[in-house]
């Protein structure tokens, strides 16, 4: 990410130019030290341990993810006295931080993971990869062999600094037992301000036992770090009369929208100047699915109509977004006759991948509220109003009833997913939050479930990581155990996890997984099918589990789905089940996922089925 400032742990061998490095890192802590006067003598905080525990406090962490080891330790040691903070122990580091990553997703504030040093560490970093490519608020707090060991190929010694750097905020490697306190409660701090993202503290297991009377103060970001709130005026000006110049506007809103807390702002925005809303998949909830001037997510696997009014706008408004390859394929086709309206906290974005018209660098929030005020006046200027955008509303609808969502659902054919998700989706409550793992069932889900709230769908975009599901789901109901929590998953993508259901199991957590089972990793197949002569290599699995077995040797609830006729029946059996439950739904192996827009091509020209795709 753009913000990482990373500092390397000593190796045994630093240079001058290291140290320098090092010293200027922690200048911001030493000058907060300075200016809290004399530090906090505090009897409870005698050691590196219990200040880091203190940090977390201090913060407002409630709920950590980890697992125990040898050089985290001294952390654990010192957790066992708190009475603010909860630990869920899980069955994989993978999980921990999946689960801290979707707990910082549903709540809005950073999850929190821990692990020992070496593969325990190590085990983390795809979860901290996941969280840094979708901007997800997560601190990962590591142990590590004593400083004296560094770089000496100690046991179970990783240079977690080093492999961390590349996909967080921040990576610290924490030097003392008086500021380890402020290193943690900077990096919370840094997780959550400006463009949200990972952080990691690594913490040398003889820092964490070293002693310090140093009560740590609260969070607080590096003093150099001053992420952009309102956009110049003036930018916001030009880019008001470039939508009410426009006559096919679009508002195409990412999940920068909900990281910036501006759902109200948007739909206020969108309603009062009747432009017609596409989401990102990051930005699924951020508008109501069920509003008429939502047309839904873009992108490869989006919906035909969003897709139609990408490649026909003349003006659009992007909102927290980075133009991924998933939203834009081929980047010279997108959106190719429109006036490109950029908001974003994180200047590093801004044409980065698509050329921004009016680049707006802020947050998302203050700078919706800076356009909303702008509109009238531009609209006065041009003599102009939102019934220009009348004919346009229209065109939006009929593409809308062109490429309606549907699916055939033949009597002498399997089970189709779509139909599963779909009446999930109506017999559940209004405000579930759905996760998934990566795969043909996360498209699905997306696709056929309605989304109308921020915060209810839960999933990794950017890395695309199969296995995120299960231990997801875990962090989003300890972040709402007062919601229904539903987790889709594929057969490929739960196998991966799987052991995470036992944790689930064991904190008695009201989740209902339902694996949409078609004996494949469903998306490659599709793949192979589709451009790679129907090669399916390594694609489809000759014996699977059966689901509703393996779960209820977990503890768990199984049940088995096949037919249409029990859907309504096991699906509330499910809901009703007050404890981990799973479906093991066996779908049509056949079937594929549509509309698509094969890799790198123009978003207008999506297939609606296998026959389409072949003529692109």
């Amino acid at each position: 990410m753009s913000e990482q400032t990373p500092v390397s742990p000593p190796d045994g061998e630093t240079t001058d130019a290291d140290e320098q490095a090092t010293e200027t890192a922690q200048e911001p802590e030493t000058a907060r030290a300075t200016d809290e006067g004399s530090p906090t003598t505090n009897d409870t905080v005698t050691t590196g341990a219990e200040s880091v525990v203190a940090a977390l406090e201090q913060a407002g962490a409630e709920t950590l993810f980890g697992v125990q080891g040898g050089a985290i330790m001294p952390v654990y040691d010192a957790l066992y006295d708190s009475e603010e903070l909860t630990h869920i122990t899980m069955a994989h580091e993978q999980g921990a931080s999946h689960a801290a990553d979707a707990y910082g997703i549903v709540s809005g504030k950073p999850g929190v993971c821990l692990a020992t040093s070496g593969p325990g560490a190590t085990n983390l970093v795809t979860g901290i990869a996941d969280a840094s490519m979708d901007s997800d608020p997560m601190i990962a707090l590591t142990g590590q062999v004593p400083t004296n060991f560094v770089g000496n190929d100690a046991f179970q010694e990783t240079d977690t600094v080093g492999v961390t750097q590349p996909v967080t905020k921040h990576s610290y490697f924490a030097d003392d037992a008086d500021t380890v306190g402020t290193d943690v409660g900077e990096a919370f701090a840094l997780a959550d301000e400006g463009r949200q993202g990972p952080t990691l503290v690594d913490l040398p297991k003889d820092v964490t036992q070293g002693e310090t009377d140093r009560f740590p103060g609260q969070p607080e970001t590096p003093d150099t770090y001053n992420p952009p709130t309102t956009a110049d005026e003036s930018a916001v000006d030009s880019a008001a009369a470039a939508l009410a110049e426009a006559e096919r506007p679009v508002i195409l809103a990412g999940g920068g929208v909900i990281k910036a807390e501006a759902s109200d702002e948007l739909r206020q925005f969108a309603r009062e100047y009747e432009i017609p809303v596409i989401t990102t998949m990051p930005g699924i909830g951020s508008f109501p699915e069920d509003h008429e001037l939502s047309l839904e997510w873009a992108g490869m696997h989006g919906t035909g109509y969003a897709n139609m009014a990408i490649t026909n706008t003349d003006c659009m408004l992007a909102i927290g977004t980075r133009f991924d390859d998933r939203l834009t394929g081929g980047v010279e086709t997108f959106a190719p006759d429109a006036e490109l309206i950029h908001v974003d906290i994180d200047p590093a974005e801004i044409s980065k991948n698509v050329e921004a018209d009016h680049p707006l660098i802020g947050d998302a929030r203050q700078v919706l509220r800076q356009l909303d005020d702008a509109m009238p006046v531009a609209y006065e200027a041009m003599d102009t109003s939102p019934e220009a955008y009348a004919e346009w509303r229209e065109q939006c609808q009929t593409w809308k009833d062109e490429y309606a969502m549907t699916y055939d659902m033949p009597e002498d054919e399997p089970l189709k997913p779509q139909y599963v998700v779909e009446r999930f989706s109506e017999l559940a409550d209004d405000d579930a939050i759905v996760t998934t793992g990566v795969g043909q069932h996360q498209m699905w889900a997306s696709q056929f479930w309605t989304f109308t709230e921020p915060r209810t769908w839960v999933s990794s975009h950017g890395l695309g990581t199969m296995g995120y599901g299960v231990p997801s789901a875990i962090g989003a109901k300890i972040a709402a155990p007062d919601k229904e929590v539903v987790c889709f998953d594929g057969d490929g993508s739960f196998l991966m996890t799987v052991q995470e259901l036992s944790v689930a199991v064991r904190e008695d957590l009201d989740i209902t997984y339902v694996v949409l089972n078609n004996e494949a990793v469903g998306m490659v197949r599709q793949w192979q099918d589709g451009f790679y002569e129907g090669r399916r290599m390594a694609s489809e699995y000759p014996w699977i589990p059966q689901f509703d077995m393996l779960a209820e040797a977990f503890g768990a609830r199984g049940f088995r789905l096949e037919d249409y006729e029990s859907v309504d029946e096991v699906i509330e059996a499910a809901r009703e089940y007050d404890g981990p439950a799973v479906v093991d739904a066996i779908i049509d192996p056949a079937e594929n996922v549509y509309p698509m827009v094969p890799s790198g091509g123009d978003n207008g020209l999506f297939a609606l089925n296998g026959d389409q795709l072949g003529d692109i």
